[in-house]
């Protein structure tokens, strides 16, 4: 394409002329590195990089050079969310593969909307690594569904773990620690374990719907997500949960029974309980307590 290649030093991928959604554009793969990362890279970058006329380079390839995402890099990306606001899910999905794979993952909590992405990546890019937290608490019906994932599409998601056993951790804080202080329980046992699992990764798709909570409504199709130095993808942000569910039945996707039985939203069983005649979906989600994300999704 006429761009020069930056190899060795941690910066870019070539552009390459890579089908969109909306219609095909030049994008460069871009990587922003990781703090650990950038000594290696500081030592081998050029005093400037040379930007050509025509080349098709962009100045916000050296974002890959800088601890955090440049505005260049930003305004790429946010660029790049506005023209997927009218694609397909499929279509957005197929965008982040076809700029980030195979440093594209998922993680997934078995959720309905998980299940539809899920069903999805089977149809265009069964490779794609899934996870799912397994934190020790998870309901019974949501490790069968695993099981399900593996039979009906032949994926088998991938559990990432915390470094402590429930009863290891457990007795570490004299007792479930879920009681007393859920905010620390999330981070211990999802975020730093997705903080782990987000090493060597660029790219992650996440099953948020802009719909379920405020803090989600702000939720771009494509974003960086600062907490975990990726690119977060949220091809269903835009969807509704009748959309969800035309599609689960329409595709015969399978799902948790739990949601036939009053739980709309699933996570640690300790933490989750049925939800009231005309309470919001997540209601049911650390009830008792000033909380309704584990702070994954949240943006602070």
């Amino acid at each position: 394409m006429g761009q020069p290649v930056l190899k060795n030093q941690g910066i870019s991928e070539p552009t390459s002329q890579l089908p969109s959604a909306t219609g095909d554009v030049s994008v460069p793969l871009l990587r922003v590195l990781r703090p650990e990362e950038m000594d290696d890279a500081a030592a081998n970058l050029p005093e400037k990089i040379p930007h050509s006329e025509g080349s098709g380079s962009s100045p916000s390839v050296v974002a890959a050079a800088q601890a955090a995402p440049t505005a260049e890099f930003l305004e790429q990306l946010a660029e790049e969310s506005q023209r997927l606001e009218s694609a397909t899910p499929q279509e957005i999905l197929q965008w982040a593969v076809q700029r980030y794979a195979p440093k594209f993952s998922m993680a997934t909590a078995f959720g309905p909307e998980g299940m539809c992405i899920i069903h999805m990546l089977s149809e265009f890019a069964p490779e794609t690594p899934i996870f799912n937290l397994e934190t020790g608490y998870q309901f019974e019906e949501t490790l069968e569904l695993r099981e399900q994932v593996k039979r009906r599409y032949g994926i088998e998601v991938e559990y990432k773990r915390p470094e402590t056993s429930v009863e290891e951790y457990e007795r570490m804080h004299g007792g479930p620690l879920y009681n007393s202080n859920p905010n620390q329980c999330c981070m211990d046992r999802k975020i730093k374990v997705l903080q782990r699992a987000a090493q060597g990764l660029d790219a992650w798709a996440s099953a948020i719907r802009r719909d379920q909570s405020p803090d989600r409504g702000k939720a771009p199709i494509v974003g960086w997500d600062k907490k975990f130095g990726l690119v977060k993808v949220s091809p269903l942000a835009n969807w509704k949960k009748q959309d969800v569910w035309a599609f689960i039945s329409k595709h015969q996707v399978p799902y948790n029974p739990l949601h036939d039985r009053g739980y709309p939203s699933v996570g640690c069983w300790p933490c989750t309980r049925s939800v009231l005649a005309g309470e919001d979906e997540r209601a049911g989600r650390w009830s008792g307590f000033a909380k309704t994300e584990c702070g994954l999704h949240s943006s602070d």
